[in-house]
């Protein structure tokens, strides 16, 4: 007979302990660990045909004829490397009230014209979705629900039923009657998630499944899940703002580091094509301390507006604040600026603000932080018509970035007239009419070409 076993897991980080403390020594969170009682499992043996049966050479595997199916929204199939896999898992997490579960539906209006989608909800009643489907204008078509919480019975309905694509909201509210833990716990997420991949993979059907995330923002299950599914997309956005960032972190069918931008309305979701556009709306006119910078996300580029504050400080220390940039990457700015290029910020405030709740990770965007900062130092505008990348490096040099071409296309395409990126780059960058490009190699040389 086998004996069962207690073990105590983090709903943080999913580390497993043989015994309870009050903070897990693995992530360091205070009252996260919780007893569950496994049942060892028996050991067989297979025979050794059984293996050979599955054995397939890979010259054997058909893959003419297979095509994606289209979301109806542009920005998703984008996000997704070109639409749905069959057969795909694919994992959307995000703060409670972003809009997962509203852009799940929407797609549903697209999708159940053609196709049998089965939506599995275990947190709202089949009423409670017919009022939201119908606030998003979202037609019957073939679409099916199923209001369950037991993730074998919603199983036994995708292999007998069959249907074309597969959504449960969300992945923490279903279980097991095999795992002897509570819903939402790191076992039953870890368990069910498998259970409905073997599914997936088995019946060829896609499955998109709703993950909430903890406190941290992290998938809340927690980074196992996220190596289980085929796609992880991640809800991003100010809950102050209507714009949300949909940004794809691991594809197994596309490009990774994808993202797609909506605005919630009243009515749902919707795409927004022109994102620099939207992000350079209301920009203020003859300002110091504001430059336009040109950032890579995926596959896209994308104008940003980085505003920078420099004011004196009435404390001992000077406050350093950014919002939607690195702060220890503006701690080093700083101290560039002051060693070799003669910008002195140690008895001033500094605050880098970067608009429309964008998060600008990449190098290229050293060079446009640090000009609106100089900009708000020396109180001079920086031009509208300048478009600004680049790496700074701890010397005070320009290094070159990747993508420049793309960087320039859509500064001219948005009618600026003048980018400055550095001189490297000159080397790789096709020469253009409409806009002129101004090489240069250190932070001074920069702010005196503007």
């Amino acid at each position: 007979m086998a004996k069962s076993k207690t073990v105590f897991v983090c709903n943080n980080c999913g580390a497993e302990h043989l015994k309870w403390y009050g903070k897990c020594p693995t992530c360091g969170e205070w009252n996260t660990l919780f007893e569950e009682v496994r049942a060892a499992r028996p050991t067989t043996v297979s025979a050794p045909s059984a293996a050979r049966a599955g054995m397939r050479r890979l010259s054997e595997v058909d893959s003419a004829g297979e095509a994606r199916y289209t979301t109806g929204m542009r920005e998703l199939d984008r996000v997704l490397g070109g639409g749905i896999v069959k057969g795909a898992l694919m994992l959307i997490g995000g703060d409670p009230g972003i809009g997962k579960s509203t852009l799940l539906l929407q797609i549903c209006h697209h999708l159940g014209r053609n196709l049998r989608v089965l939506y599995v909800s275990g947190e709202e009643s089949p009423r409670q979705i017919k009022l939201r489907a119908n606030r998003l204008g979202v037609a019957d078509g073939e679409l099916f629900l199923l209001c369950e919480n037991d993730m074998q019975a919603v199983i036994d309905a995708m292999l007998t039923e069959k249907p074309d694509v597969v959504i449960i909201d969300s992945i923490q509210t279903m279980t097991l009657e095999s795992v002897a833990s509570s819903a939402g716990s790191v076992t039953q997420v870890r368990e069910c998630t498998a259970a409905v991949m073997r599914a997936a993979k088995s019946g060829d059907i896609p499955v998109f499944v709703v993950g909430h995330v903890n406190k941290d923002g992290a998938i809340a299950g927690p980074k196992v899940l996220e190596h289980i599914v085929d796609c992880v997309l991640y809800f991003e956005g100010d809950p102050n703002t209507s714009y949300r960032l949909l940004r794809c972190v691991k594809n197994r069918y596309g490009s990774t580091n994808e993202v797609g931008v909506f605005e919630m309305r009243d009515r749902g979701l919707c795409e927004v094509e022109n994102p620099s556009m939207m992000l350079l709306s209301g920009r203020p006119k003859q300002v110091s301390g504001t430059c336009v910078a040109s950032v890579m996300e995926g596959t896209r580029s994308l104008l940003a507006e980085v505003q920078g504050l420099v004011s004196p400080t009435g404390f001992g220390n000077p406050r350093r604040m950014s919002t939607g940039f690195d702060y220890n990457r503006l701690s080093l700015l700083l101290a560039v600026l002051e060693k070799r290029a003669g910008y002195f910020f140690a008895n001033l405030d500094t605050y880098v603000n970067v608009v429309g709740g964008l998060r600008l990770d990449e190098p290229a965007a050293d060079l446009p932080v640090a000009l609106a900062l100089i900009s708000s130092l020396k109180d001079t505008p920086i031009p509208e018509d300048v478009v600004a990348f680049g790496e700074v490096g701890l010397a005070g040099e320009l290094r070159a970035v990747s993508n420049a071409d793309a960087r320039i296309s859509e500064a001219a395409r948005l009618g600026f007239s003048r980018v400055i990126l550095p001189h490297h780059n000159l080397k790789t960058v096709t020469p253009r009419d409409d806009i002129a490009i101004i090489g240069v190699k250190d932070i001074r040389a920069a702010y005196e070409a503007l």
